[in-house]
């Protein structure tokens, strides 16, 4: 016999590609559960549907009140939660109700917007609020990789300024749709070759663009393997990042949302320059972002 679960509230990371809920008891997650329903592949009135897939076991006593954060709340998504401008703290005191047609109490956080120049994020501000959350008083710069990573400047619980670099999204595009593609048939990772580009890159970030096709050519000429082109791609991309990112990370405490492959690549781009970046759950920091933004919406009940 399945154990019922009677969630005081239920979280919600709802991104592009992925819905992702917890039924929460206070703080702690009494369960998790996961679809491909994500914002991109639903339309408005698709949402509830959707959510009421996943989390329809844990309404047994009746509705609790439902946060999230992500691009459910984009212009796209379930209903669109506006934008707040920097310098500001991550967290609004309120929320955006979404419209529901089953009883579901159901907000969403806004997400924060720069005006020079231009920028955006969605669903980073409910991490960077973990963030804070778990580490009072911190002032420096947050670094959250991703598809499209962004460079966060922290300070007395504010976002000061932001900036993204879309080197993901380019990563998948150049070695899946680019002539590079030929080179990059195989997996693998190779340390020294990553290294090398990030010192490449850093040094004389205007070859860049050479530097690409030289991995091709250095292929076809000396037949390098795919583990080196494929960690010398990502190497030359995220050190263009970081000599364009300099004025964030140079002097400051660092810390990476994230502990996987990715996030551990920044943390060894860093290293060279002096930065020893701390890395941070991303789940935790999600988690305790939308608990601090549940907080509030309770506390103006």
């Amino acid at each position: 016999m399945s154990q019922t679960i009677a969630p005081d509230w239920i979280a919600v990371d709802w991104g592009t590609t992925n819905l992702r809920a917890f039924a929460m008891q206070g703080a702690t997650v009494l369960a998790r559960a996961q679809s491909d329903d994500g914002m991109g592949r639903l339309q408005t009135e698709e949402f509830e549907p959707a959510l009421l897939r996943l989390i329809g076991d844990w309404l047994t006593g009746g509705p609790v009140p439902v946060i999230a954060c992500g691009m459910v709340g984009s212009r796209q998504g379930w209903v669109e939660a506006p934008y707040r401008s920097v310098p500001c703290t991550p967290l609004a005191e309120t929320l955006t109700t979404a419209p529901t047609t089953q009883g579901l109490g159901v907000r969403v956080v806004s997400g924060l917007s720069q005006a020079s120049p231009a920028d955006v994020m969605r669903g980073e501000e409910t991490q960077i609020a973990g963030f804070l959350h778990l580490n009072p008083g911190w002032d420096g710069v947050l670094c959250l990789p991703g598809t499209h990573t962004k460079w966060v400047h922290l300070s007395a619980g504010e976002v000061v300024s932001f900036q993204t670099f879309m080197s993901g999204e380019l990563f998948a595009l150049i070695s899946e749709g680019s002539v590079l593609r030929h080179s990059l048939a195989e997996d693998g990772w190779e340390n020294a070759a990553f290294d090398a580009a990030v010192s490449d890159a850093m040094a004389k970030p205007e070859r860049f663009a050479a530097r690409l096709f030289g991995l091709r050519a250095d292929h076809l000429l000396h037949q390098t393997p795919a583990a080196s082109t494929r960690a010398a791609l990502s190497g030359f991309l995220i050190g263009a990042e970081l000599a364009a990112a300099r004025p964030y990370w140079l002097g400051q405490n660092v810390a990476i949302l994230g502990t996987g492959d990715q996030a551990r690549a920044y943390q060894s781009a860093l290293r060279p320059q002096g930065v020893e970046a701390m890395l941070v759950d991303t789940e935790r920091t999600t988690l305790a972002g939308l608990t601090a933004a549940y907080r509030n919406a309770k506390a103006l009940t």
